[in-house]
């Protein structure tokens, strides 16, 4: 982990609800200046929206579709295929051969590197000015009009 240059001394403004700049923060070198790990950003933001998948897609196999317990007609004297179910796969109304099955697309991440991931988007918005400290935000009456004004 090396540091990485800023252009300001690692201290940030406090703006004020109003917009006024108040006081200044000092912030941890650790955290707001060291060299962005791309990759493993990458890492965190591939394993994130895999997890908010929900991976319950399914369609029924040949097992799984109602019906077909019979056999559909007698095994010789017709010239036709054998037929053991009317739920075969190549019968309509039959199950899906190789279709979606459930499963989870959880993917975990270690926690260091979980932790660096925050630290490098943290120090890369730092570095491009994009970091801001606000004092307090509260809305007396919980309307949206008066926080849209407050951003």
């Amino acid at each position: 982990m090396e540091l990485y240059t800023l252009p300001s001394k690692m201290k940030l403004n406090v703006l004020k609800k109003d917009g006024s700049k108040g006081s200044s923060v000092t912030v941890d070198k650790t955290v707001f200046g060291i060299k962005p790990n791309e990759s493993v950003v990458h890492q965190a933001v591939t394993a994130e929206l895999a997890n908010g998948r929900q991976g319950t897609h399914s369609s029924k196999n040949r097992s799984a579709v109602r019906g077909g317990g019979k056999k559909p007609f007698k095994q010789k004297g017709r010239g036709v295929a054998r037929a053991g179910t009317i739920r075969s796969p190549i019968w309509k109304g039959g199950g899906t051969v190789f279709g979606p099955e459930p499963h989870a697309y959880d993917t975990k991440m270690p926690k260091k590197m979980r932790r660096l991931a925050r630290r490098s988007v943290l120090s890369e918005r730092m570095s491009a000015g994009d970091l801001v400290v606000v004092d307090e935000i509260s809305v007396s009456n919980g309307k949206t009009k008066e926080f849209i004004e407050i951003l």
